[in-house]
């Protein structure tokens, strides 16, 4: 009872607050005896667990969860996870996600290991895609190297979809929204041959008309169309051996790159609001005044194949996987509007497209990717268990950036070779290069129970990364590397090599003190390979001295403690952590305007910390309340380039994130119920550069939902509105003054059936 009272009053006193997502288990993976209604059983360790017996800070999406809340992309499933967030902006492959203040930046890599059905994703353009035939997602704090690898500095995301079984079973969900937002999803599974052979084929539609509009040329600048399949075989070769196929492929067109540069001089008849330079996170401004709208393809292709026999001593998995990724923007260069001093025809510098004439800017990327993941895992029974594995990657990647001049008919994509003579869209300026790597790892971890309750977890894991660049010969933006020249048309070439290699220790302590407490601490070690900037900007004279081509390995050091409890008979969840994180070498982005180059830099060293507290409660049947709230204080400890930003808040990281709602079911019918639910979503001030020169102010968003359902599950028809204040916001602020505003107030109407 004493328990129970300190917990309760925690709940109350402290200012955060848990996620309410948990929902009765829809998971076989593990027994069904050990699981009771109103459990989920996560694998984010790498085994069976159930969520509220998991020493880890862990946020989970049971399918139940996700159709609840209408988890349609990854930016709503963020947006109900303490201490993460992201930036969705410029183009469909650029979602940029902050985990506990640690940052992702353009055309770097992920702070997170995101993993969909044992299958690492290769690049951070896969990730920000429609959700659609999803069965659960779980989401880790913390460093996560230990099993994960190189990409899991601050956490894990790991992605279910849902699976076939014997029984035959169709679904489809249709939405209609305004900004002529049309989306068709639907999936078929069932046996070819019965308890052997099993198959699911799921498909996305989804076509956006757009909310922001281009006053110059008539459209609408976020339009976007999605299509998706996605194909699974699952073979049971004996009652112990299985064979899983997966397949997808997906394809993206939309608009892309709409940014506004608040130094730009307004044209009167597009009746733009003028930023008069203000250099603030906060001026917002929907509409725009492009010459040329920006354009984005996206191409995903993947394939795996994963076998796994299970012996009574041990279960023996090999994932092999393919990726193909494409991607083309083609957009205005800065500053981003149809005002200009010149008119159209005549010659260009590679300067003039900034300030006086029509400039153009291209970036092209292709990565493709092999890798396999081979562990042995003991069984989930005893007082101890153990893991071990290997994993390899092979990966290459080409991308180029371009500027050029526009003659007022239309923009060029450019690839592997510039085009300076070509009288349509000539290019000015062109940065290529191919990039390699070789990817290993070695890991394992072994857990134990020194006496009732009380184990210990020890994990390792030994990344080594090889990473080669071979520039283009046809560079001519006065870039290069030491020993190398590269302008054009004079062809040169540059091969630069290094080897990233870390060891990632974690262990942890947990105590189980009851059914209904576990109290927990551990410290891990993160690891994010270092990389290779498009050529050397530092070489070009462009007055960003820090910049150079190679960017150094980050490394971040995380000790933690907290608590999860299940209080009031089953009723309430609580789970309550606090962490502490020395951030080395950190990646920031800076934006070259006048060469449309996007280079990575290090600051030294970032300090963090903070916590999470998520909770709960179903005070009565039907009545589900839920809140959550994430911290992070980030400072600036060290950076040898600009002492004097020592003690700023470090870019990209807000200083909080939260949600708080309810949900309510009822019957009103011996076969319809009735369904409602609002969330607020709390998004804390957060600046964008090492010198903290804007902030963008705290806000929050409102979203609704109401409906009829048909009791059991089979249909719904529930009405929607995202953010029903209209609240605007830039979802992004790069520095120099570029602002990217968010969408507007969205609604609509889905129907879901399940047959």
């Amino acid at each position: 009872m004493k328990r129970n009272l300190v917990l309760l009053l925690a709940s109350c006193t402290s200012t955060l607050a848990l996620n309410g997502v948990a929902a009765a288990a829809e998971t076989s993976a593990a027994p069904a005896s050990s699981v009771t209604v109103g459990e989920i059983v996560v694998t984010a360790r790498g085994r069976s667990e159930l969520l509220q017996k998991t020493p880890a800070a862990v946020t989970a999406f049971s399918q139940k969860a996700l159709k609840d809340a209408r988890i349609d992309d990854v930016a709503d499933f963020i947006a109900l996870t303490p201490n993460v967030s992201i930036v969705e902006s410029q183009e469909a492959g650029n979602g940029l996600i902050n985990i506990r203040g640690i940052s992702q930046v353009r055309n770097g890599e992920s702070p997170v290991s995101v993993v969909t059905d044992g299958v690492q994703q290769i690049s951070s353009r896969q990730f920000t895609t429609d959700l659609f035939n999803v069965q659960q997602i779980e989401v880790l704090q913390g460093p996560q190297g230990a099993l994960y690898g190189r990409d899991a500095v601050g956490g894990a995301i790991i992605i279910t979809s849902k699976q076939p079984t014997n029984a035959f079973h169709e679904s489809v969900d249709a939405e209609v929204g305004n900004g002529s937002d049309y989306r068709v999803e639907a999936a078929v599974s069932g046996p070819i041959v019965p308890d052997r052979l099993l198959f699911r084929v799921a498909g996305s539609y989804h076509d956006f008309g757009g909310l922001l509009p281009d006053t110059f040329n008539g459209q609408k600048v976020d339009s976007s169309h999605d299509r998706d399949v996605q194909g699974q075989l699952k073979a049971f070769v004996t009652s112990n051996f299985t064979i899983d196929f997966h397949a997808n492929y997906d394809y993206t067109y939309g608009g892309a790159d709409n940014f506004h540069y608040e130094g730009a001089t307004n044209n009167a008849a597009c009746q733009e609001t003028s930023f008069a330079g203000s250099g603030t996170a906060n001026t917002v401004v929907r509409n725009f005044c492009d010459f040329d709208v920006g354009t984005d393809v996206r191409t995903l292709a993947n394939a795996s194949l994963r076998f796994q026999e299970t012996t009574p001593w041990a279960t023996i998995t090999d994932t092999m996987a393919t990726a193909k990724i494409g991607e083309n923007l083609l957009a205005d260069q800065l500053p981003y509007t149809a005002t200009i001093s010149k008119t159209l025809g005549g010659t260009c510098t590679a300067s003039c497209p900034n300030f006086g004439a029509f400039g153009t800017q291209t970036q092209w990327e292709q990565d493709a990717a092999v890798e396999n993941d081979f562990r042995i895992t003991s069984p989930d029974t005893g007082a101890f268990k153990w893991m071990v594995g290997a994993f390899v990657l092979r990966t290459t990647r080409y991308i180029s950036t371009t500027t050029g001049y526009n003659n007022g008919e239309g923009i060029v994509g450019i690839y592997r070779q510039p085009q300076f003579s070509n009288p349509t869209n000539p290019t000015l300026t062109y940065l290529g290069d191919g990039d390699s790597d070789l990817a290993y790892a070695l890991y394992g971890n072994v857990s134990y129970e020194i006496i009732h309750g009380l184990t210990a977890d020890f994990g390792y894991r030994y990344d080594n990364d090889d990473r080669a660049q071979n520039a283009s010969p046809f560079t001519n933006a006065g870039l290069g590397t030491p020993g190398c020249t590269t302008t054009s048309p004079t062809p040169g070439a540059c091969h630069v090599s290094t080897d990233f290699s870390k060891g990632q220790p974690k262990l942890t302590l947990s105590y189980q003190v009851d059914p209904g407490l576990l109290l927990f601490a551990d410290y891990g070690v993160g690891f994010r390979s270092g990389q290779y900037n498009q050529i050397s900007p530092a070489a070009a004279g462009i007055g960003v001295g820090q910049v150079s081509t190679l960017v150094k390995a980050e490394t971040a050091d995380t000790g933690e403690a907290g608590f999860k409890s299940t209080l009031l008979n089953g009723k309430l969840h609580l789970d309550v952590t606090g962490f502490y994180t020395q951030d080395y070498n950190p990646f920031y982005f800076v934006f070259v305007g006048s060469v449309g180059a996007q280079v990575l830099v290090n600051i030294d060293q970032v300090n963090l910390y903070g916590g999470e507290l998520q909770a709960d409660y179903t005070p009565v049947k039907g009545l589900d309340l839920f809140a959550n709230f994430g911290y992070t204080h980030s400072s600036i400890a060290k950076y040898a380039y600009n002492p004097a930003d020592v003690g700023n808040w470090a870019p990209y990281v807000p200083q909080y994130t939260a949600s708080i709602g309810a949900q309510y079911r009822t019957p009103i019918t011996a076969e319809l119920g009735l369904f409602t639910r609002g969330d607020v979503e709390f998004h804390g001030e957060q600046y964008w550069d090492p010198e903290d020169d804007t902030a963008r102010s705290a806000f929050a968003l409102v979203n609704l939902q109401a409906g009829i359902e048909k009791l059991g599950g089979a249909w719904s028809v529930v009405a929607f509105v995202k953010n029903l204040t209209d609240k605007p916001y830039n979802v992004e602020y790069v520095s120099g003054g570029f602002t990217e505003p968010a969408e507007p107030r969205t609604f609509g109407v889905e129907l879901k059936g399940d047959f």
